[in-house]
């Protein structure tokens, strides 16, 4: 057994291996490169736009259907110290899923799943959070996949883009406990 994020264990050695008789498989999750996210998500009208941190890179993947990507995933760290609304995750501890986006709606609740089951715990962070957008979201694809909404918080103004900050609600992976102990 191996300590994943948390408290949560997993055994490393439950897969199955299975032969394909395909050069290609019809369906796959990889690592893709930040500039090709950013084409999908110009592609799919991501609101946010594509991913611009400065310097900062990104972990990101694709889930690739028939050799042609249909939902990406980036994770980032910290633009802050803490989050907001959740002081007790900061960068030590703490990842961003900054994009989720796909070609079709059905595709991210898919794509969060596995980034969450499969990128993740290999990260090496304790949480990971996803800010929504309390506007235009509902923030159901995180609660569906188990998310917990921990915060509240309201960005400053982009000082790249001059898009004026936004109000959103902060979810974290995994869930903390419920009697509210959090690893402050």
């Amino acid at each position: 057994m191996t300590k994943l994020a948390g408290t949560r264990y997993r055994n490393k050695n439950t897969g199955i291996k299975i032969s394909s008789e395909s050069i290609f498989p019809m369906v796959k999750y990889d690592q893709i490169s930040l500039n090709i996210a950013n084409e999908c998500l110009k592609a799919w009208g991501h609101r946010m736009g594509p991913l611009r941190r400065g310097n900062q890179d990104a972990w990101c993947h694709a889930l690739i259907f028939e050799g042609r990507a249909v939902a990406v995933t980036t994770a980032s760290y910290l633009i802050a110290p803490r989050v907001g609304g959740a002081g007790w995750l900061t960068r030590e501890n703490a990842i961003e899923l900054s994009r989720l986006c796909a070609d079709r709606p059905s595709l991210c609740r898919v794509v969060l799943r596995l980034w969450r089951e499969f990128v993740f715990p290999s990260l090496g962070f304790d949480w990971a959070i996803s800010y929504q957008d309390a506007d235009l979201h509902t923030g159901n694809i995180y609660r569906f996949d188990g998310w917990r909404r921990v915060g509240y918080t309201h960005s400053g103004r982009d000082t790249r883009s001059g898009r004026q900050g936004r109000n959103k609600y902060v979810w974290v992976w995994p869930p903390p406990a419920a009697d509210g102990k959090n690893g402050e």
